[in-house]
């Protein structure tokens, strides 16, 4: 019997690529080569809802076998495809079909009418790879993502906050304001502050099933400033830690701020029962922090794009 393709339908569906991408991660001895289920989560309830704003129905489709979901096809963002495959369901005929339906419902198109898909693969798989290329794909110029991962089985780092920090977890919705401030100026430094849009995205974030406030890890400084930040989400079924994200305030860079969160939430996740820990990277700097925090094995996800 060959699986059957159908849109994203319902909220209980969420529900149920939740569970489809545990079981995937588990047999794929918890390797990224299928989006997490934080990155479902995350994708769904932030990304998407505070910036994209798809459809669910439009962009997600499901395979599904007997009542049972196989294989999904998603987006980041629009002109993005990401294909989450149950391992024992990996053909090329599957896949030819959801490449199919990716140039169907996600490319992104100009002004022109050119239309444009990206889709992220595994460095190692090549069964995608070459279906892809014999489909006039190519890989991008853009960077491959780092799907970086340690063991918590392994000594842990001991890395006290800096002299006139402190960390803790984030406080109640009061403080969502300056945590939502802290975010933009670490990841957008170079924009005016006039582009700030407001804080209440924040609350998104914490309606993440796998959200706890205990695992929303602030640095604050002596002034009360908050300085750093990084948010761990525990799956207990899958007993994986997955940091997302991590980022300082410029003004405070350079002190070891962000090791320091980073080791204590390492300690958190572990205490609860995690024995790995999950961080993607693409730039120098990110490589060099997590490389040091024992983040050394790694994936690549590779960009493959073509225009039409």
């Amino acid at each position: 019997m060959q699986p059957h393709q159908r849109p994203y339908q319902m909220e209980a569906d969420y529900w149920r690529i939740r569970q489809f991408l545990r079981i995937v991660s588990l047999l794929n001895d918890r390797r990224d080569f299928s989006w997490s289920l934080l990155r479902w989560d995350y994708w769904r309830w932030h990304v998407n809802e505070n910036l994209f704003r798809l459809n669910l129905p439009d962009v997600v489709t499901i395979w599904e076998l007997e009542g049972q979901i196989v294989a999904v096809l998603n987006p980041d963002s629009l002109g993005e495809a990401f294909f989450q495959i149950h391992p024992a369901f990996r053909t090329d005929g599957l896949i030819v079909e959801m490449l199919a339906s990716a140039e169907q419902k996600l490319p992104k198109t100009g002004q022109s009418g050119q239309k444009e898909l990206i889709i992220w693969v595994n460095e190692q798989d090549n069964l995608a790879k070459n279906i892809f290329s014999a489909q006039g794909y190519v890989r991008s110029n853009y960077p491959a993502e780092h799907m970086r991962r340690r063991f918590l089985a392994a000594p842990l780092p001991s890395l006290p906050a800096p002299d006139g920090y402190r960390i803790r977890a984030l406080g109640d919705e009061a403080e969502l304001p300056a945590r939502s401030w802290l975010s933009w100026k670490a990841f957008h430094p170079d924009e005016p502050d006039e582009s700030y849009q407001g804080w209440q995205w924040y609350r998104n974030v914490q309606r993440i099933p796998l959200y706890r406030r205990d695992l929303d890890l602030v640095a604050v400084a002596s002034n009360g400033d908050l300085a750093a930040f990084c948010t761990v989400w525990f799956d207990d079924v899958t007993r994986t830690a997955v940091f997302e994200p991590v980022g300082t305030h410029p003004d405070h860079q350079k002190r070891g701020l962000g090791k320091a969160v980073m080791a204590e939430g390492l300690r958190r996740a572990a205490k609860l029962g995690a024995t790995l820990a999950t961080v993607s990277s693409y730039g120098q700097a990110a490589h060099a922090l997590y490389e040091s925090l024992g983040f050394v094995e790694f994936d690549l996800l590779e960009p493959w794009t073509r225009d039409w």
